[in-house]
């Protein structure tokens, strides 16, 4: 684990407003979280995990506080300057896979990279390469739908990590999975992350999680604080 604060956060609170009612969910967040850190934020459905990943992906504002990851001020960010810094230095895996039913394994994997500008030769050779990396070398030109959950799983963690990002969110990742799955993929995810030194933020309520992460990070009552790892 680096020394360095890649991600700080200053006294965050978010508030959801719907049909005229309020809602707190964070309150009063300050966190900072270091360069290669592998972080769980531990918690039950609706404790605020996923609305903290937003908060740190760019992919919301905070009612209050400050936020800054890589050295980006995200709040005082436009939409476009966000969406420019998270299509570069951001990965996310979701528990619901996420890929392009309609594209094959490996233009799944080549999106991102081509979204930043790669040639299609070059995303291409790197999709082979990170396939051969999760253990699905030679399933390029499957669908989505014909490979088992696991296997969706394993693609949709090449594709946040094969642009190299500085940060990979995970949100509750290993959901739809079976155990041994589940730890499969999960010891994937952290090797891919600790060979390339990104950080890794992970949002779960599975307590198995919690041996494998440098950090425990429990949300209740809007509050987070640290657990035992």
């Amino acid at each position: 684990m680096a020394g360095s604060a890649q991600i700080e956060l200053r006294e965050v609170s978010k508030r959801y407003s719907s049909r005229g009612r309020s809602s707190l969910v964070l309150s009063r967040v300050s966190l900072q979280i270091a360069c290669g850190e592998f972080v769980v934020l531990l918690g039950r459905s609706g404790s605020g995990k996923s609305t903290l990943l937003n908060l740190i992906g760019g992919l919301d504002r905070p009612s209050s506080g400050s936020i800054r990851v890589d050295g980006q001020d995200l709040v005082a960010a436009s939409e476009r300057e966000r969406s420019f810094w998270r299509r570069r230095a951001v990965g996310v895996v979701f528990q619901a896979y996420n890929l392009i039913p309609t594209l094959t394994v490996e233009e799944n994997l080549r999106l991102p990279l081509e979204l930043l500008g790669a040639p299609r030769r070059r995303a291409a050779a790197a999709a082979r390469e990170q396939l051969a990396a999760v253990g699905l070398d030679g399933y390029g030109a499957a669908f989505p739908d014909e490979l088992s959950g696991g296997e969706q799983q394993r693609v949709a963690v090449a594709r946040a990590v094969i642009h190299r990002p500085s940060l990979v969110l995970a949100d509750e990742p290993t959901g739809s999975l079976d155990l041994e799955t589940a730890q499969q993929v999960l010891a994937l995810l952290q090797d891919l992350c600790r060979e390339r030194r990104m950080t890794l933020i992970m949002a779960t309520h599975a307590r198995e999680v919690m041996g494998m992460a440098d950090r425990v990070l429990g949300i209740r009552d809007g509050r987070v604080e640290a657990l035992a790892a």
